[in-house]
């Protein structure tokens, strides 16, 4: 059914009000489109990098919530509902309320799901005290308590398994809370590290920089493992593959759940096998709807998911739209370029740059060591990146 002729046309329209969505509709605005429109459910914007501090101890709940009327770019239409549909034929998305929006451009910026029911028991878990994470604020708040306290016991953190949005970090309450730990000697802490990849990092150099606090901190791994079902009753947690499993007793469970896209973007045609939106990698452009763009983790691009990631999107994704707006032909390519930033302990973090190819990529060229356990990376990541973020990125300033 197309939608009524008589809707307004709005120039963009953005899925999504996170980190993506906002920073391109900063830049937009600044390139002189007039109307841009993000569609965008959530009253409270959360910066997501900085849960795992709160969950490690390092940072309040308080400091990474912000409310999204205030980190809007100034002149974006901000519309608070939820997308339940888009069809691209008709150039147009329908709400959870049932409003329809039409526009000319559409940018797809709706990040990916938690699927916390993918395990078994695993949902109930995070409804006891037992259950922590470092990926949604409350459970991060949560987390930053129940790892404080622990005073003997084991405590089990799970990685998620590919695709999610920067996986590694996962790591990082790990190793904070190790940290916090070792300097009481009375503490009896066992912890277990879970991992469905087979080292530490898919890349050799970062993997071994990781490994070598693993090591330091005497954590237990379990690699090429996967969270299979938890037990909340009894306290435990199974993990294993390819028919092969263990079961670990556990006094706290640090889960991240397995991700997914959001539905509507397979059943509205824009996804490609595996449901993500099926944009060119390089130029962010739709493979079959020349007016639909994406970034971030909604899309089908190579490289690890992740925060860092997007600024980069979101400056070819804005050059590449606003040359079609003008008639020109766009040229600007996303090279790959991510970063994962895992603390490492309460004062170092390993900054892990990286290509879609997986070879590093250092943000000052002729430093191919800046990956190395460092304090100035962390300096950078706690106290730099939040303002950055909050100040310049959301506004299209950087």
């Amino acid at each position: 059914m197309q939608p009524p002729a008589n809707l307004p046309l709005h120039p963009v329209v953005i899925i999504g009000g996170g980190n993506a969505g906002l920073s391109v509709a900063g830049r937009l605005r600044r390139q002189g489109i007039g109307d841009v429109v993000v569609i965008e459910p959530r009253e409270q914007h959360v910066y997501a990098p900085m849960q795992s501090h709160i969950a490690g101890g390092l940072a309040r709940a308080s400091d990474v919530v912000r409310p999204q009327a205030d980190v809007t770019p100034s002149g974006v239409e901000w519309i608070r509902d939820r997308v339940t549909s888009v069809s691209p034929h008709d150039d147009s998305v329908t709400l959870s309320s049932g409003a329809v929006v039409r526009y000319s451009h559409l940018i797809v910026a709706a990040g990916i799901e938690l699927r916390w029911d993918a395990v078994a028991g695993l949902a109930e878990a995070m409804r006891t005290p037992l259950g922590i994470s470092s990926y949604t604020h409350d459970l991060a708040a949560k987390a930053s308590l129940a790892l404080r306290d622990i005073r003997e016991g084991t405590v089990v953190f799970v990685q998620p398994p590919e695709p999610a949005t920067c996986a590694g970090v996962a790591q990082k309450p790990m190793y904070l809370a190790n940290d916090w730990w070792r300097r009481d000697p009375r503490r009896r802490v066992r912890s277990v590290f879970v991992s469905p990849q087979s080292q530490a990092f898919r890349i050799d150099e970062i993997s071994d920089e990781l490994q070598r606090k693993i090591d330091e901190y005497g954590i237990e791994t379990r690699y090429a493992h996967d969270l299979i079902e938890v037990h909340p009753e009894s306290q435990e947690a199974v993990i294993g593959r390819g028919g092969v499993s263990e079961t670990v007793r556990y006094d706290l469970l640090h889960a991240v759940p397995p991700q997914a896209p959001a539905a509507w973007i397979a059943e509205s045609g824009l996804g490609d096998a595996d449901g993500f939106v099926d944009v060119d990698e390089r130029m962010l452009h739709h493979r079959r709807f020349d007016n639909v763009w994406a970034l971030g983790d909604a899309t089908a691009i190579t490289p690890t998911r992740s925060g860092g990631g997007i600024r980069p999107q979101a400056k070819v994704l804005v050059k590449n739209l606003v040359a079609v707006v003008a008639g020109r032909k766009p040229h600007a390519v996303y090279d790959g370029y991510t970063v994962t930033p895992i603390t490492v302990s309460r004062h170092t973090l390993v900054f892990a740059e990286f290509d879609r190819e997986d070879r590093l990529a250092p943000t000052v060229p002729m430093w191919r060591t800046l990956f190395r356990e460092r304090r100035l990376t962390y300096l950078l990541d706690r106290w730099v990146l939040p303002w950055v973020y909050w100040n310049l990125i959301l506004r299209g300033r950087a």
